[in-house]
């Protein structure tokens, strides 16, 4: 990938505002750690997978800046954000006799942000952190605002902490070398901005649907800085998910149930937010507050994109119950009462609940048996 301009996104949190760096070759930039506190220590958290492609560059550029710079790579995969890798941080940190003035630096994707973001909430109650996404879906999504945390094998994300870094940088050289499967899964989070908040750029990922499945630069980096744009709008205005951010979670209801039904891993999460997408615009339909013609419209996009809109079955006698029954342990339930985010006419979401007899008919008519 060509060296291009970059491009900054601020997100506006008052004290803890800060900056999303988007280009190419922003690892080999200089000066790309100015502005951070001063830190006896860095540790570089990443996994197995990226750290032998990234770690040594990234490494390089802290170290003309730290004296002490170490990595640490994680076994790769949503099966190990768990409290037993989530500890793998913390002994390397104590191992290294490293203070509240070191700096953890996140390298991979949303597995390794959010692991590190918590470790970085938790470690002597809050060290600085820097996210440096190496993903599409954590470059869009997860790297930005401050959702950090683990799964449990009841449900996901559901230990954590609202931690937010001290910058994002986005190079998007890194996506080159992204396995297909994964591009298609973050290209979910790229699509869901359109349904919620932007018709324009739905849009325009119809027409640019190509280009970005072919990594042109030029698209990614459209498609990363509007996804961000959106997102820094949301967060500024509800850091801690009080009422708008939670439109962000469009298609993770039921994309969630799928993950912790299926085993986390099974799908990515972009492909079960992909396919909770379908689910959620077809219960919007049924709630008369869109067309089918939306529904074709959007579904066709997810298609598009690689990503599936068949839902799995979690369970051969009642798969409709065992979604309902996943979905009541999702964060975003109410004393029991399941929240959807809804489409309530083309790019206007809702939050709101919805009879369990309407959803069993849309997880009956979006499932098929295994």
């Amino acid at each position: 990938m060509s060296k291009h301009s970059s491009h900054t996104v601020s997100i506006d949190l008052a004290e803890r505002s800060y900056d999303i760096r988007i280009g190419s070759g922003l690892l080999r930039e200089d000066g790309l750690f100015d502005g951070l506190p001063r830190a006896t220590s860095v540790l570089i958290v990443s996994n197995v997978t990226v750290a032998p492609l990234y770690a040594a560059t990234l490494q390089s550029a802290l170290e003309k800046k730290y004296s002490r710079v170490f990595t640490l790579a994680l076994p790769d995969g949503e099966a190990h954000k768990n409290w037993q890798t989530l500890n793998l941080i913390f002994d390397t940190l104590l191992e290294q006799g490293c203070d509240r003035k070191t700096l953890l630096v996140a390298l991979g994707g949303g597995v390794v942000g959010d692991m590190t973001g918590y470790a970085a909430a938790s470690f002597m109650r809050g060290v600085p952190f820097v996210q440096v996404p190496t993903t599409l879906l954590s470059q869009v999504d997860s790297s930005v605002g401050g959702k950090t945390g683990i799964n449990h094998p009841r449900g996901k994300n559901m230990i954590g902490a609202f931690y937010q870094p001290l910058r994002v940088v986005c190079d998007l050289d890194t996506l080159m070398t992204l396995p297909d499967r994964e591009l298609s899964a973050g290209l979910a989070e790229v699509i869901k901005y359109g349904p919620i908040a932007d018709l324009q750029f739905m849009d325009w990922l119809e027409q640019n649907m190509d280009r970005l499945l072919a990594r042109d630069v030029d698209a990614v980096a459209h498609a990363v800085r509007r996804s961000c744009e959106i997102k820094a709008w949301v967060v500024a205005q509800d850091e801690r998910e009080g009422g708008l951010r939670a439109i962000l979670n469009f298609g993770h209801t039921f994309g969630h149930a799928i993950e912790a039904g299926m085993g986390y891993g099974a799908w990515l999460h972009g492909e079960a937010v992909g396919c909770g997408m379908v689910m959620a615009a077809h219960l919007s339909r049924r709630l008369g507050l869109v067309d089918a013609n939306f529904v074709a419209r959007l579904q066709a996009l997810i298609v598009r994109a690689g990503l599936p809109v068949v839902g799995p079955e979690l369970d051969a006698k009642d798969n409709a119950g065992r979604y309902l029954e996943l979905m009541r342990l999702d964060k975003k339930s109410d004393a029991g009462e399941i929240k959807f985010v809804l489409i309530d006419g083309p790019s206007k979401a809702v939050v709101q609940a919805a009879p369990d007899a309407l959803v069993r008919e849309v997880i009956d008519a979006c499932c098929r048996p295994a």
